[in-house]
């Protein structure tokens, strides 16, 4: 039977198939075959292929020795390993090669300017990025961008550098030819710098929206704290005939944390199942949520019910029990997860050391907090070292916590000395609890909180010259403590209470189960058998 040869075509044909697949066994195959004919290993675009195939399977150094051996470079050449230089962010070998381009009189075009713009955006390199686009305006290559794919590249370049004064201009000079991609780059750039007015303005004026535009707006409301505008955005969303994917629901679910919406927070996690997702990171953020909501037990059914388990989701349910004061739960969470082969990460050691110190688990905060280093090769951060403290502090041992405070290779912040400080309160260490103010007091001279929490240590020891010392310094000082809030959710209105405020309309009933509850615990506690 005859063997039908590969040609050139076949060949580049089935190279990007495995980029796509991610299989460089197969791809090394073909390269063996290409070696063993000499018109294909002679075809420059096989070449190309082949510096794609190792580039993309993050086998840049292979990539590069392949470059150096194709003996007449084309731009596609030059174009494809700067691309693999860029992706892995080798600063030094991008540079070079760039350099060598210009040596060799190669001349750049739209894809080598699109792609040196987006390393410099990724380094956060603005004077790159104007040079770069000088560039394009002397060679004329950002003129002759009908697509604005170049661009809208240099404006998003711009917004990331933080420079959204050159991306306002720059997309006023695109007017004429502005498409979805180039708002939805300003509106990016406006967001992640809380300009969330500006976002929307370019919003409301746009003719076209896609769903990125839609989840983009949704997200930056969120992450602004603006829930109320964030979830009038979803409905208008659903009302314009336009169906959410898992991103718009990912942006949705924060709004459901910060309005403590359990209602709507159902609706999301009914809309996941009915639409099919699957994403593990959307049921951990939907895990997390349910958390935060007060429903640890739906957290926890949902955390069961998730056949493949990765460190996201251990993380968010250890931080579910964490918040709750189960430790002992998240515990057992986070040994399993060890028990599973994953390795743990700074995220969910802090969780689990969280969830230690609120139930007093002293013991196994203190065999955790070692394993550390010991078993997980990492450094305790500063979080870690904070829950440590505050572990022991909480259990009572102030002297030890104190000791190990001093002991720690890194500066103990405001945070670490506070929560010692709050100890010491609570168990009413006044001389202790005046060491420990000294140092806080010399970091940090702003937090009316601390001045608190020393002047009613003071009060409860009936030290009251230091109780005035301590409102002549808030005072001097201009510190006030800010109003308290909270809210509970009826129905589907959330309702919101804040100290020394009576603007509620169902103030008066309000205010009189109020007063019959507080005559009933009075009767109660007056009872001899209490």
């Amino acid at each position: 039977m005859k063997m039908i040869r590969l040609d050139s075509v076949t060949v580049i044909s089935i190279l990007p198939v495995c980029v796509q697949l991610f299989n460089l066994q197969l791809g090394k195959e073909i390269h063996g075959y290409v070696l063993r004919r000499r018109t294909l290993h002679e075809d420059i675009s096989i070449g190309n292929a082949l510096i794609n195939l190792y580039a993309k399977c993050c086998c840049t150094e292979s990539a590069f020795s392949l470059f150096l051996l194709i003996p007449r470079k084309d731009l596609i050449s030059w174009n494809t390993m700067l691309d693999a230089f860029g992706v892995n962010q080798l600063e030094t070998q991008f540079a070079d090669l760039l350099c060598w381009m210009f040596l060799d009189g190669i001349k750049p075009d739209a894809v080598t300017i699109l792609t040196v713009v987006q390393f410099c955006a990724s380094f956060s390199r603005i004077k790159n990025v104007k040079e770069t686009h000088g560039f394009s305006l002397r060679s004329s290559v950002l003129l002759r961008d009908s697509e604005l794919t170049l661009g809208n590249a240099l404006l998003d370049a711009y917004a990331k550098c933080g420079n959204m004064d050159y991306a306002s201009k720059l997309f006023e000079t695109l007017s004429e030819k502005r498409n979805v991609v180039t708002c939805n780059s300003m509106i990016s750039g406006y967001l992640s710098h809380g300009s969330h007015d500006d976002a929307h303005i370019i919003f409301e004026k746009m003719s076209e929206r896609d769903l990125t535009t839609w989840n983009l707006m949704i997200r930056g409301y969120a992450q602004n704290e603006c829930p109320n505008e964030a979830l009038n955005l979803f409905h208008e969303l659903q009302c314009n005939g336009i169906r959410p994917d898992a991103m718009t629901i990912m942006s949705v679910l924060p709004v459901c944390g910060q309005m403590a919406s359990i209602h709507l927070l159902r609706q999301c996690h009914g809309y996941i199942v009915r639409a099919c997702f699957e994403d593990a990171h959307l049921k951990a953020a939907l895990l997390d949520v349910y958390s935060k909501c007060g429903s640890v037990k739906s957290a926890h059914k949902l955390y069961k019910s998730t056949p493949k388990k990765d460190l996201v989701v251990f993380t968010a349910m250890v931080g579910g029990f964490a918040m709750h004061g189960m430790g002992e739960e998240a515990i057992r969470v986070f040994d399993h997860m060890l028990e599973c082969g994953i390795e743990p990460d700074h995220v969910v050691i802090t969780a689990v050391l969280s969830a230690c110190r609120h139930v007093g688990l002293i013991d196994e905060g203190l065999v955790i907090f070692n394993s550390i280093e010991q078993v997980h090769h990492m450094k305790p951060s500063m979080e870690q070292y904070a829950c440590l403290v505050d572990l022991l502090g909480r259990g009572g041992r102030i002297k030890e916590a104190f000791s190990f405070l001093n002991r720690m290779p890194i500066a103990a912040n405001a945070n670490i000395w506070g929560s010692l400080l709050g100890a010491c309160k609570t168990h009413h260490d006044v001389d202790m609890g005046r060491v420990v103010a000294d140092h806080l007091l010399k970091i940090q001279t702003s937090d009316i909180g601390n001045y608190v929490v020393l002047s009613n240590l003071y009060a409860a020891d009936a030290k009251w010259d230091g109780v005035l010392e301590m409102r002549r310094l808030m005072k001097t000082r201009d510190l006030k403590k800010p109003a308290g809030c909270s809210w509970i959710e009826v129905g589907s209105s959330k309702n919101i209470f804040v100290a020394g405020d009576y603007s509620h309309p169902d103030r008066s009933s309000i205010f009189s189960i109020l007063n019959h509850l507080d005559k009933q615990i009075k009767e109660l506690y007056k009872s001899p058998d209490i």
